[in-house]
């Protein structure tokens, strides 16, 4: 017998193992070996140097006169007491090692960080497997709805944006109601699920997402955190809204089809020339298309199971009022910053202070209780000028008027960030006043 085969792990003679150690240190036909070896009367030194196992070993063996398996059983461990924990919180952090081991130690955990990852190791196993076999579940009809947000890339005129598609899909018809946005903020989705209703001409018992920022302020002992201008968005229109279990977005796999489906039919390979035109066609081939095609779950058209929806009638409900206003100075150039876009307002109004009220699709800016520019909403780092609002600027070469005198204004410390411009913009604005 060749000594690799009859040795498993070898130990240098000078150490001495412990009775545990050695119950796992040979294999049954180590073990043979050894007695074999005792029958002939060799002496227990020997056998121990000849085979690299301690004394100690072949003294057990001769002890137990044959082999026997290690009997199963789970040794105790440092982090037995907290296993509880592990099994609770692994989830809500997607099983990160670090961040557990990091929460353990703050409970009083002295152990390590690879003691943590084989706690997880049987766990995080058990959540492969339900990532896996997602369990289609449907609903009743008009019980629910399931909305979220996509993004793609598309061409505006002359600009690539970066789209946000909303979707709203019934969870029983899969009727879809679909709208863009340049972004995913709070006023998106309130103009969102209102166009959705209207669209219907109803509001389901429930609305399901995934756990949006936007909507979602934290978690509370299990219950969740909503914005309160969404609480009450719900409450106005009688639904309520449902949020998905963290990491766990497949509950909602209806609309995440939904959005899918839109990007790949709708939008690929197409260009629009203005954010109107885009919603425009959104609206016509949700009608057109995604409503007669015939649904590969439910095997009937939207349009048809939708006859079976049981909403609740919008009545006489009028439009949710939201708006954010906030306080700007006008700058030289009369481009008023919002959100890292840039609006302009009439010359006359440079170095005042104005409100801005922020809707679902515009922006508006007023000067004492007057609406003096009114813009849509545009993409990050985009001007958005109207002509006719630097009219009357002097052309190169005329003599200056004089400057007004400074006045002071009691609210400009909270007057919003600072903005550095381009060069390259007040030429463009000079050309504008040079071409009134």
């Amino acid at each position: 017998m060749e000594l690799a085969d009859a040795v498993t792990s070898p130990v240098p003679s000078s150490r001495e193992t412990t009775p545990t150690e050695e119950a796992g240190m040979l294999r049954e036909d180590g073990v043979r070996e050894v007695l074999a070896r005792l029958q002939r009367g060799e002496p227990i030194k020997a056998i121990a140097r000849e085979l690299g196992v301690a004394r100690n070993t072949v003294k057990r063996w001769q002890r137990l006169g044959g082999w026997r398996p290690r009997p199963p059983g789970h040794r105790p461990c440092q982090i037995d007491p907290y296993r509880p924990f592990v099994e609770r919180r692994g989830p809500e952090v997607n099983w990160n090692g670090r961040v557990l081991h990091r929460e353990l130690q703050a409970l009083g955990f002295a152990g390590t960080y690879q003691q943590v990852q084989r706690a997880m190791q049987p766990l995080r196993a058990d959540r492969a497997w339900a990532t896996v076999a997602t369990v289609r579940f449907e609903t009743n009809p008009g019980q629910q709805a399931q909305v979220d947000f996509g993004q793609t890339r598309l061409w505006i005129g002359e600009r690539l944006e970066v789209i946000h598609i909303f979707v709203f899909t019934l969870g029983y018809s899969r009727r879809l109601w679909v709208s863009a946005y340049p972004h995913e903020r709070l006023s998106a989705l309130l103009d969102g699920h209102e166009r959705a209703f209207q669209h219907f001409g109803g509001v389901p018992l429930e609305c399901l997402y995934d756990n949006p920022r936007t909507l979602v302020l934290g978690r509370r002992e299990g219950r969740v955190l909503w914005h309160p201008v969404w609480e009450d968005f719900a409450r106005r229109y009688g639904f309520t809204p449902r949020a998905c279990q963290p990491y766990r977005a497949q509950t909602k796999g209806k609309v995440e089809s939904g959005v899918k489906y839109v990007k790949r039919n709708a939008l690929t390979g197409r260009r629009f020339g203005s954010w109107e035109a885009l919603n425009a066609w959104l609206q016509e081939w949700a009608v057109t298309v995604a409503d007669q095609r015939v649904h590969g779950t439910t095997h009937e058209r939207p349009i048809d199971r939708f006859a079976r929806e049981t909403l609740t009638p919008l009545g006489q409900r009028s439009p949710y009022h939201y708006e954010r206003v906030r306080l700007r100075r006008v700058p030289a150039d009369a481009l008023v910053a919002i959100a890292a876009a840039r609006y302009s307002v009439p010359v006359e109004y440079v170095g005042t202070t104005v409100h801005v009220q922020e809707t679902s699709h515009h922006d508006e800016i007023f000067h004492g209780g007057t609406c003096i520019a009114r813009h849509a909403k545009t993409t990050r780092h985009a001007v958005v000028v109207d002509r006719a609002h630097y009219r009357g600027l002097l052309r190169p070469g005329e003599p200056a008027a004089m400057p007004r005198p400074p006045q002071w204004d009691p609210g400009y410390g909270d007057l919003g960030e600072v903005m550095v411009r381009d060069l390259a913009l007040y030429a463009a604005v000079a050309e504008l006043g040079g071409a009134s």
